[in-house]
């Protein structure tokens, strides 16, 4: 490295300039750290810096985890930190050699995301109770998540700025700074004008904030908090798959494309950049026509 930075120095650089150039989500880069500070501590142990760092000490790396049982994603994730910091410091002109291009890639399977069905929905939106406040939040909340297919960071810091009801839009900022307009749908609508008429005050008390869906203390909702709420209403409902509100996006793109929906149109809604990353619902999507093919065709 042309610099004197120790490893753990590098790697507070290398995250200062993705969430400079970047604007990554902070979880995100601490992913990166996470990863890049695990095989820091390898490389440590055998006096080696990350710029001295070879295929051959990565390759001895994998191997490692793998005897320890690491699972494949982890060491897919793993290999991705890895890839982007030696590219950038390959880039930067601070190493002459990147020692990814000799490691392969993993080939995974690919893996299905947990979803609902309709009813599931049905019955999960159905299940706060429309006369206390926190409950009617959680309801619209809900609503919103499943209309919208927002990441669960997006939804919990919604500002009122953000969501035009005369529209009927919900104007998000997303990952690195991209900005897209979401159709929010009649019952997501309705929903969050009753909310805001009825409950949203209360909730604030004598606070003030422009956070559309606040917690009881009048602040900014966690992300655990609302995981808390929708574990609790699926048990309610009598849902007993595992659910997160990450499941909520995935019902949303699902059942989109279970209705007709263009690929394409699907991955402006969800905010991602690569169409690739979208393309894991045309899994479950597939799945579904093949399972109505086999119990509908009179010569399946």
């Amino acid at each position: 490295m042309s610099t004197n930075l120790n490893n753990e120095q590098a790697i507070d650089a290398f995250c200062d300039r993705l969430w400079a150039e970047r604007g990554l989500a902070d979880n995100t880069l601490a992913a990166y750290r996470s990863d890049l500070t695990a095989f820091g501590r390898f490389a440590d142990a055998r006096a080696r810096p990350l710029a001295a760092a070879d295929a051959e000490l990565v390759r001895e790396y994998l191997a490692q985890r793998q005897s320890e049982g690491i699972a494949k994603t982890s060491s897919a994730r793993t290999l991705s930190s890895l890839r982007r910091f030696y590219a950038d410091l390959t880039v930067r002109g601070e190493i002459e050699v990147d020692p990814m291009v000799l490691i392969e890639r993993p080939k995974l399977p690919p893996k299905l995301p947990d979803t609902l069905t309709e009813a599931d929905v049905e019955a999960l939106l159905a299940a706060p109770q429309p006369e206390d406040p926190v409950q009617i939040r959680d309801r619209a909340m809900m609503e919103l998540l499943y209309a919208t297919g927002l990441r669960v960071s997006e939804l919990i810091a919604l500002q009122l700025e953000q969501i035009s009801l005369r529209q009927g839009v919900v104007r998000i900022t997303g990952k690195g700074g991209k900005e897209r307009l979401v159709p929010m749908g009649e019952h997501a609508q309705a929903q969050i004008e009753d909310y805001i008429r009825q409950a949203r005050g209360t909730l604030l008390g004598v606070n003030r904030s422009d956070v559309v869906f606040p917690s009881q203390r009048g602040v900014q909702m966690t992300r655990q908090t609302f995981w808390y709420r929708i574990k609790h209403y699926a048990k309610v409902a009598g849902i007993g798959k595992p659910l997160s509100p990450h499941t909520l996006r995935h019902a949303f793109a699902t059942h989109l494309l279970n209705h007709g929906a263009d690929l394409r149109v699907v991955q402006l809604l969800l905010g991602h950049s690569d169409l690739s990353t979208t393309q894991i619902y045309t899994h479950v999507a597939q799945a579904r026509l093949q399972a109505l093919h086999c119990a509908h065709h009179p010569r399946p």
